[in-house]
């Protein structure tokens, strides 16, 4: 009995002790993450009211927003497009670098991967503006372009464009996504590619039947980890974006600070926190497939 009792007082200690640890950061989440969810899904449908201007209950304005060929569901489609092509191409990118970083470099291979994450510990501002200068009409490029007489017209479409901003985002991203695809390749056995060599498979083949399938979990966790922030990035395309670079972030940022209109913005707020939060559930349940067959 009393062997019993102390056992019940150390699992009733241990759940406080639990208790005790997780409060400080549950509460951290519900105040400065669940509350401003529910606030803004709230405003989304007129249940709250800071402006005279704000509208009373209704689903009015999500109803114009999915219906009707709404000039925000445009630019929705448009700013996934462009986080699609920055996705793949920073995977394409980043994969090589990790490829070296874990199977080909012995020695030094964290010297050399903290090499690549240092520069882009300054700040994000900077490096944004840096491009600016580059890319400008008045650039490295164009007036590199200039003085080797290859061009004596700037290329216009180098900055305020598209291409801007998606060259930005592939050049801020690249770094951190090599570090997952890095990851699942440092923990490939290195005996599987072995055996393969020994049972024929040239190096080609090793790599897309053994190295590619077992850091697929990792080129997956990159390709998410590039595609949910850059669909609502609105900092790069306002620094070098210009008209024909304005993504859905900007939207949500301008109707939220120039336009005032909370309703509206909250609106394209929620749709956008649903939409990653469907991806994510959706990677969630990949990545539990791939971690119970492999």
């Amino acid at each position: 009995m009393e062997r019993q009792g102390a056992e019940e007082h150390g699992r009733r200690r241990d759940r406080w002790v639990t208790a005790g640890l997780l409060s400080p950061p549950l509460a951290w989440l519900f105040v400065f993450f669940v509350l401003p969810v529910v606030f803004i899904a709230a405003y989304s449908v007129g249940s709250v009211h800071l402006f005279p201007t704000d509208g009373t209950f209704s689903f009015d304005d999500w109803h114009r927003f999915l219906t009707g060929g709404s000039p925000y569901m445009t630019l929705f489609w448009k700013s996934v497009r462009m986080s699609l092509t920055v996705s793949f191409t920073v995977v394409l990118l980043a994969y090589p670098i990790a490829y070296f970083l874990a199977l080909c470099t012995r020695k030094r291979k964290y010297v050399l991967l903290l090499l690549i994450i240092v520069p882009f510990l300054t700040s994000y501002l900077l490096r944004v503006l840096a491009w600016k200068v580059i890319l400008g009409e008045s650039g490295v490029i164009n007036s590199f372009l200039a003085w080797s007489g290859i061009r004596q017209q700037p290329i216009e479409w180098l900055l305020y464009s598209q291409f801007a901003v998606m060259l930005v985002l592939a050049y801020v991203w690249i770094p951190f996504v090599a570090l997952p695809i890095f990851v699942s390749l440092d923990n490939v056995d290195r005996r599987l590619l072995e055996a393969a060599g020994d049972l024929g498979a040239g190096r080609w083949r090793a790599f897309t039947r053994v190295t590619l399938p077992m850091s697929a979990p990792g080129v997956a966790a990159a390709f998410i980890f590039v595609f949910i922030p850059t669909i609502g990035e609105f900092v790069t395309p306002l620094l070098v974006g210009g008209p024909s670079g304005y993504m859905y972030g900007n939207a949500v940022n301008d109707l939220f600070t120039r336009g005032l209109d909370w309703q509206s913005g909250s609106v394209l707020a929620m749709f956008m926190l649903l939409v990653i939060a469907a991806l994510m559930a959706i990677f969630g349940r990949f990545v539990q497939v791939r971690s119970v067959t492999s």
